[in-house]
């Protein structure tokens, strides 16, 4: 059982990732690469406020997160223009049928085993925000538009659960998350239109 101390000391790491997490996803949504490095630390705080709160599924994807973290920082300073926006693509046409089947597959398997192996919370919730953010992350990375999409599902569902476990500071950041979600997929929309007319 954690000291009163040790919650208010939780609270403060919480609101700090919580900042840090609001930065990154704006300036993603602006297609700036310096959003990268805000993602390391919200990543890396909510590794431990995750672990604390048996939400194991999301700790795995935090820590995976640092990679794809690293990964996209690399790939977008690799791939911006002259503003030092990034440059935006679109999946084809069978990896739109792809990428879903995938997140369904990964969902069954990673929330099973968390029900027969763990003490995990809400396993087959916390497994979906974690197969779907790994595939929305990597799709981020590689600048695909439909980024975006699978982010707002993942958003809605992910506030319930954490309104649910009490993470009332990291339930307003996904609903912040969500709003930016979406005018990352209009921005982004925008970017495109105007990298085709140029």
């Amino acid at each position: 059982m954690l000291r009163p101390i040790d919650m208010d000391i939780i609270q403060i790491i919480e609101y700090i990732a919580v900042a840090t997490g609001i930065i990154h996803v704006f300036l993603l949504t602006r297609g700036k690469v310096l959003a990268w490095p805000f993602g390391l630390i919200s990543v890396g705080l909510y590794i431990y406020i995750f672990f604390l709160n048996k939400l194991y599924s999301d700790t795995f994807l935090h820590v995976v997160y640092v990679l794809l973290n690293i990964y996209g920082w690399w790939n977008w300073v690799k791939h911006r223009d002259n503003e030092a926006a990034v440059e935006v693509g679109h999946l084809a046409h069978r990896q739109r049928l792809l990428w879903p089947a995938l997140i369904v597959v990964g969902v069954m398997f990673w929330g099973y085993g968390m029900q027969q192996n763990t003490d995990a919370s809400y396993p087959y919730g916390d497994a979906f925000t974690t197969v779907a953010s790994l595939v929305a992350q990597y799709l981020l990375a590689k600048r695909k538009l439909e980024n975006w999409i699978i982010w707002i599902i993942v958003d809605i569902v992910a506030i319930n659960i954490y309104l649910l476990k009490g993470l009332y500071p990291t339930s307003v950041l996904y609903g912040v998350y969500l709003i930016l979600s979406i005018s990352g997929w209009l921005q982004w929309r925008r970017m495109e239109q105007k990298q085709a007319a140029d």
